[in-house]
């Protein structure tokens, strides 16, 4: 389609272009893999441009996995004739005669060919001109029979295609090569291919030019790897030691913890059968899985050693409690496997970034729900043995069966007063769940944990008129600044662009020291260096920290970004002002900027067109003479074998800074007679539009920003939506986020949705189960305290509530409901075949659960420590989902213990009621 359309506008494009139009695609806003430098004190810097561009580019370029390789900071080699008008107008010539000349005396066309009897030759000319020596002694005309050549009217000099082009690497003047990769290669693959040949092709490089690397990416990336790999071997250790600490025996400890590995194992083979990359997302799933893969084998162990002490054989024991047990893991197991079933069906951003969370979580649940009910027995019944009771009363055993049995007696005593005092309990359910929709209400929100990820972006804008040697001069000076900050290892900047950036902007690659050697975040380093540069005058710096996930395609100042389209520009032109003073109010919102180029100066030519007309000058001619004179025009080209570069047509350089040279440019009228353009117009000054936006074919001006560290994104689009509304913008416009900002508004609405089918998904799956609608029900109810403590736990600890947050909250009700289907299962039993009341049975079920329980979710919490502590590369994605799952677990422990059988109770009476309407029972409390 884009094809389509080119071709269709072909005919209204000039027909001197030096090339057609073409197009990729792109996303500016994707951040290089690698940045490369390359640097010389003796090569000239066009001859540094060509070697990158002749040999580094197209050697990256053929790596498996590159996308593209951009370079900035240079130009390509070009011959740039330089000629004087007034000295043209005084031998009879003007500067398209000039043109003219060069498009005629460069030609490489085709010649043809003699084919003999024997013998063929191709035919070939000396009609190119390879370097500016060969142009000066051109003919360009004649004046009284004397010949005219180039060097009486001017000079040809060896340079650049465009002259408006430079970059630096830590102040050095450099040639900066950015490559990036395809959206699905493997990064640190495509790397480290990479950086296989770049000695190669140092070697191939001439001595006094030195290749470096500026930023690697994957450096970050390798290390939030190595840190997560290292969560994951501190949570087994904890859920070992909380095994041992509760088992009291190495065979039991042993049986359980085996399914740990067993488990991230066959997790493995899936992974690799899926084509699933080890990534921090992947890693993370694992990692949180440590916790809850061990509580099948805990639930099963617990049971069959319960058998054990009670007189059982190993082999009885192990028959009798995996029996009884097997219906409860089969639960546990599917009903979180369902949680993640809204997720793995979920469509957009949030769908297709943590499908591989989803995925790898359940298949390590469905791996230890196998492992539970078929390895674990088996071990049971050869490794554990039929003892005593007077054995194990060693010291560490006293002092550990003390503690639970004290727990058990402060715990049975409280569940006494609570069964008695029932509606309390009930009241403090609702309760619960009216605390945690405020908390969701209040509580800061965001999109995605900000990242250090050890880059930051910047991007210079000076004043709409300010020159190119002034806007460098302005970019050093920044840079300067940059380096100086104690954070900073290295820094690339660039002006101009490929992609046709304006004079006045620039960028800034901002590579800082590694974690273990700065004791800052990038957020705070941005700060830093912010109100440095607050002080410099005459430009503006705005700074973000580079994040892995970026959304939307524009390349802007901001890390979000908000839109106004409106039919008629002058309405933007009228509250755009207004709407910006209203934002700059608040300190929240930092780097606040458009993208709206009002005031750039325009030297106006206004043709007198009778004048002009009784001269025989057509308005064509005067724009072409401009164009040559002052458009950096591309003339004619020069083929090499390795390459092609252009012949470049301007005016001598003092020409180019003084506006009032337009009037000694002179164009060719009748009989030859050359015209000072200032005979048939004038000049004026005016002030014109630099860009003019759109959005969706519309006028559009775009409001991007930062974020002031501890403002959340939900505090900064309320603020933003608050200011639209004060300033009473027009039906005629229409304002919307973009980009991420976009996103998150999306996602708080989805968010809430996702919850809820996830609650709908368990239900169905716990009905099928139970064949029930009420017990389900009961076994859902543990789910608010889940949210209040997670919430509750991320205020708390200053973390906002963003994706991944959400993602905990949703992982939390599959692990915490495990605790009520525990005790529901047991009631359910103990009413079936010991025929007592529902209110003993549940009482009973508590009592006997209450140690797998305590077990499987203390398991679960210390397996998330590592993520919640937030140490190390990447920690600030994971944090969130420690904090909202320990959180959820210990408030949810505390409350469900008590509330479970109370809803139990109240939901049996529901379903009771037509059948036997009796007042709920009181347990017969020993």
């Amino acid at each position: 389609d884009v094809q389509a359309a080119i071709n269709a506008a072909s005919n209204q494009l000039p027909a001197d272009l030096p090339s057609p139009p073409t197009y990729r695609k792109a996303n500016p806003n994707d951040r290089p893999i690698l940045i490369l430098a390359l640097t010389s004190d003796a090569v000239p810097l066009s001859e540094v441009y060509n070697q990158a561009n002749e040999l580094i580019v197209p050697a990256i370029s053929q790596v498996s996995g590159v996308s593209e390789v951009d370079i900035g900071g240079g130009a390509k080699t070009a011959v740039r004739v330089q000629v004087d008008p007034a000295a043209l107008a005084a031998m009879g010539l003007s500067i398209d005669n000039v043109r003219a000349v060069l498009q005629g005396e460069n030609k490489d066309e085709p010649k043809g060919e003699i084919d003999g009897n024997r013998i063929s030759f191709t035919i070939n000319t000396n009609d190119q001109l390879f370097s500016a020596d060969q142009y000066k002694n051109l003919i360009i005309g004649e004046k009284n029979g004397v010949p005219i050549p180039l060097s009486a009217v001017g000079r040809a000099i060896d340079s650049t295609q465009d002259t408006l082009q430079a970059g630096w690497f830590n102040s050095k003047r450099a040639v900066v090569i950015l490559v990036r990769k395809q959206a699905d290669a493997n990064v640190i693959e495509t790397v480290d291919h990479i950086k296989s040949i770049l000695p190669q092709l140092q070697r191939w490089l001439p001595p006094a030019i030195h290749l470096q690397i500026q930023s690697d990416r994957t450096l970050t990336i390798r290390a939030s790897i190595a840190d997560v790999q290292a969560c994951l071997a501190i949570s087994v250790a904890l859920v070992v030691l909380v095994c041992f600490l509760f088992l009291r025996r190495v065979s039991t400890t042993f049986i359980a913890c085996i399914t740990v590995p067993l488990a991230l194992a066959g997790t493995f083979a899936m992974m690799y059968l899926l084509k699933f990359s080890l990534d921090n997302i992947s890693l993370m799933a694992l990692t949180i899985s440590v916790g809850f893969v061990v509580d099948d084998a805990i639930v099963v162990i617990e049971n069959i050693v319960r058998h054990l002490e009670q007189g059982l054989t190993p082999f009885e024991a192990t028959l009798r409690g995996s029996r009884q047990i097997g219906f409860t893991v089969i639960s546990i197991s599917l009903s979180l496997v369902a949680v993640f079933i809204p997720l793995l069906l979920m469509g957009g951003l949030i769908g297709r970034l943590f499908h591989e969370f989803a995925v790898t979580l359940s298949m390590a649940i469905l791996v230890s729900a196998v492992v539970s009910l078929t390895l674990t027995p088996m071990l049971c019944s050869r490794l554990l043995q039929e003892e005593k009771r007077e054995q194990h009363r060693g010291w560490f055993y006293r002092a550990t069966e003390k503690a639970f049995s004290g727990m058990l007696a402060i715990y049975s005593g409280s569940l006494r007063w609570v069964l008695r005092h029932s509606f309390l309990m009930l009241l403090a359910t609702g309760g619960t769940i009216c605390l945690t929709v405020w908390l969701y209400t209040i509580i800061p929100k965001g999109f995605f944990p900000q990242q250090d990820t050890g880059l930051i972006i910047g991007i210079t804008e000076a004043a709409q008129d300010i020159s190119f040697d002034a806007m460098s001069a302005k970019q050093k000076q920044v840079a300067k600044v940059v380096e100086s900050d104690p954070a900073v290892a290295s820094v690339t900047s660039v002006l101009g662009s490929n992609g046709g950036a304006s004079i006045n902007t620039g960028r800034m690659f901002i590579v800082l020291k590694p974690r273990s050697e700065r004791n800052v975040t990038a957020t705070r380093v941005v700060a830093r260096i912010r109100s440095k540069t607050a002080r410099l005058v005459g430009i503006g710096v705005y700074l973000q920290a580079a994040q892995d996930i970026t959304v939307g395609g524009r390349a802007t100042m901001g890390q979000y970004i908000y839109s106004l389209v409106s039919l008629s520009q002058e309405d933007l032109d009228k509250y755009v002002p207004k709407l910006m003073a209203a934002l700059k109010k608040s300190p929240k919102l930092k780097d606040l900027t458009t993208d709206e180029e009002q005031n750039g100066l325009q030297s106006n030519v206004v043709v007198d067109r009778a004048k002009a007309a009784q001269l025989g000058i057509q308005p064509q001619q005067v724009d072409s003479a401009l164009y040559s004179a002052f458009g950096q025009r591309e003339v004619s080209v020069v083929y090499t074998q390795r390459d092609q570069f252009y012949v470049v047509l301007e005016a001598s350089p003092e020409y180019l800074a003084d506006p009032t040279a337009l009037n000694k440019i002179y164009i060719s009228g009748t009989n030859g007679l050359e015209v000072p353009l200032s005979t048939i117009a004038h000049v004026e000054s005016t002030n014109t539009p630099t860009a003019i936006n759109h959005q969706g074919e519309f006028p559009a001006v775009t409001f991007s920003f930062n974020l002031d560290p501890g403002t959340s994104l939900s505090q900064a689009t309320q603020i933003i939506e608050n200011a639209a509304q004060s300033v009473q913008l027009p039906d005629t416009i229409q304002g919307s986020f973009q980009g991420t900002a976009q996103v998150f508004q999306q996602s708080l609405s989805s968010e809430p949705l996702l919850i809820l089918m996830a609650i709908i998904a368990v239900y169905i799956v716990l009905g099928i189960l139970y064949e029930s609608y009420i017990h389900p029900i009961t076994i859902l109810s543990t789910l608010p305290s889940a949210g209040l403590g997670a919430l509750l736990a991320l205020l708390i600890c200053h973390v906002e509530l963003s994706i991944v947050s959400i993602i905990g909250i949703i992982l939390l009700i599959g692990i915490v409901k495990k605790n009520a289907i525990m005790m529901v299962d047991f009631a359910l039993e103990a009413e079936r075949e010991q025929n007592l009341s529902p209110a003993d049975a549940i009482y009973q079920a508590c009592i006997v659960r209450f140690r797998p329980i305590v077990m499987t979710t203390m398991a679960a919490l210390f397996g998330a420590i590592p993520l919640a502590m937030g140490m190390g590369e990447g920690s600030e994605v994971r944090q969130p989902l420690g904090v909202a799952i320990i959180g959820g677990l210990i408030v949810s422990q505390l409350l469900t213990l008590f509330t479970t059988p109370i809803i139990y109770l109240y939901m049996d009476r529901l379903r009771t009621r037509r059948l036997e309407p009796e007042p709920m029972a009181e347990p017969h409390l020993v």
